[in-house]
């Protein structure tokens, strides 16, 4: 096998060929079609910068990818531009596809962010409208919420939820619990084992811990449960991270436990997730457990604002919550679906913010709970047991993502109480479901959900010729929004 010194460098087929004619050495390279050359003994001068890729003609390379000297993946680090490599990235694949992508924008975006961190094979960004919902005041701070969106009504329904929510003295929060959880899932030879790792990691917490913390300066591990089926064994770490949202974290922690405990038992790790954490996807376990923020928002409705503002009754929100989001979920066997459409908020908001978007999964999980007081008042919360989001890392670093969480006032690690910021977030997104639970069953509550979707999540004229369940059809948004109260009136609600 030839060593190349690394004073060779390669270089196109042309300048392989002009190095051939000069009868220089040359070494075929072990990845695919590329030709190594001593540089020095090329016919041109030994500092010519043609010889590097970011010196190629943008036809050259795109050549060069299409033909394998390149790699698709590696054009940031090859050409030494990001825009340049996004640029030539999208011709590949229009010329691959034969389609355009004219209307997917890419310039003017800041893909130094994005490059290790965020995305891969980039070939541009997808711009989201964000609209600003509020103001709502939350533990007696007024925010205005970032939501970044497609439907229509949403945002406006919300900061009527808001406005509703304010004008009764505000959203009050709590932080129950704080702990992101890893479960890797592990084959021992018997039951036996199984159960003495259980009692080593019961008995020895403080020295599995130690080894974890040892992993990074944020992450403590706070506990670990242990569940075992036949000769698995699933244990589920679960640690503070600080700001993160800390699924890297904790995996690094739990991966350096799992090597001390290879020392103490014959095991073998068959995955560092065996789906009890549980990660992006629904299960009881993250219901009744807790993953991420365990946090609880809740709110008294003067009954004044119930009527004026909502344009509802105590009486309709409480048969409209029974009959929705307790039995109709229990019908559907919904596990954390006790609500009308939390997901609506958890996933606006983590775009806006830079959260992981599919952890909406476990993140909108929520308990919705609507009581009549004996003054009239309406008491409202919602409770969020597994709401995962944090303030650094991942998403949180591109620009628009930042301003958001600038915006809140919740950017970045805080350096006084690490963790703190990554709560009020969370206690922020509670609190805006909170106001976009109230706003729509009120509107569900009082016929008006059809109405306000016509009104603004429809442009001029395109509710023409909507035929109602009555048989009649109208013409226009208002007309369609009129008929809707004497048919279906909820056709189309969350």
């Amino acid at each position: 096998m030839v060593r190349v010194p690394k004073r060779f460098e390669s270089v196109p087929a042309a300048a392989a060929a002009a190095a051939q004619q000069s009868n220089a050495p040359a070494f075929e390279s072990s990845s695919v079609h590329h030709v190594t050359v001593l540089r020095s003994s090329l016919s041109v001068a030994a500092d010519e910068p043609t010889l590097h890729p970011r010196h190629w003609s943008d036809a050259d390379v795109q050549k060069a990818v299409e033909s394998g000297s390149l790699k698709f993946f590696d054009l940031e680090n090859q050409l030494g531009d990001f825009e340049r490599a996004v640029r030539l990235r999208r011709k590949v694949v229009e010329s691959r596809t034969t389609r355009s992508l004219d209307m997917l924008p890419y310039q003017h975006y800041d893909y130094a962010k994005v490059h290790g961190q965020c995305a891969e094979n980039v070939i541009g960004y997808v711009p989201i409208p964000v609209g600003v919902a509020g103001p709502l005041v939350v533990d007696g701070v007024e925010y205005h919420i970032p939501l970044a969106t497609t439907e229509g009504a949403l945002v406006a329904s919300t900061t009527r939820g808001c406005k509703a929510i304010s004008m009764s003295g505000g959203a009050r929060t709590e932080v129950l619990n704080d702990g992101i959880s890893r479960a890797p899932v592990l084959r021992v030879p018997s039951i036996k084992v199984a159960s003495q790792i259980r009692t080593f990691v019961e008995q020895n917490f403080d020295e599995v811990a130690n080894v974890f913390n040892s992993t990074s300066r944020f992450a403590r591990l706070l506990d670990i449960k242990t569940f075992i089926a036949g000769r698995l064994v699933y244990l589920r770490f679960r640690c503070s991270t600080g700001d993160a949202m800390g699924m890297n974290m904790v995996s690094k922690g739990v991966d350096k436990c799992l090597e001390m405990l290879s020392g103490k038992f014959p095991l073998e790790v068959l995955g560092l997730s065996g789906n009890v954490c549980t990660d992006k996807k629904p299960s009881a376990i993250n219901w009744i457990e807790g993953r991420g923020k365990s946090v609880c928002a809740e709110a008294i409705i003067k009954a004044d604002v119930v009527r004026d503002v909502l344009k509802t009754s105590a009486d309709a929100l409480v048969t409209l919550n029974h009959a929705k989001n307790l039995v109709g979920s229990a019908v559907a066997g919904s596990i954390g679906g006790n609500n009308a459409h939390a997901a609506n908020l958890v996933t606006a908001a983590f775009l806006a913010t830079g959260q992981d978007p599919a952890q909406n999964v476990e993140s909108s999980n929520c308990l919705t709970i609507i009581e009549k007081m004996d003054n009239g008042d309406v008491y409202f919360s919602v409770n969020m047991p597994c709401l995962e989001v944090g303030t650094v890392g991942g998403g949180t670093i591109l620009p628009g993502q930042a301003a958001c969480l600038e915006m809140l006032g919740v950017k970045g690690s805080n350096a006084e109480t690490p963790g703190k910021n990554a709560q009020q977030l969370a206690r922020i997104i509670a609190s805006t479901v909170m106001a976009g639970e109230l706003s729509l069953m009120s509107a569900i509550s009082a016929g008006h959900l059809i109405k306000s979707h016509l009104k603004l999540n429809r442009k001029p004229g395109a509710a023409n010729g909507v035929h109602h369940a009555n048989g009649t059809a109208t013409n226009g948004a208002a007309k369609a929004a009129n008929g809707a109260n004497g048919a279906h009136r909820t056709n189309g609600a969350h």
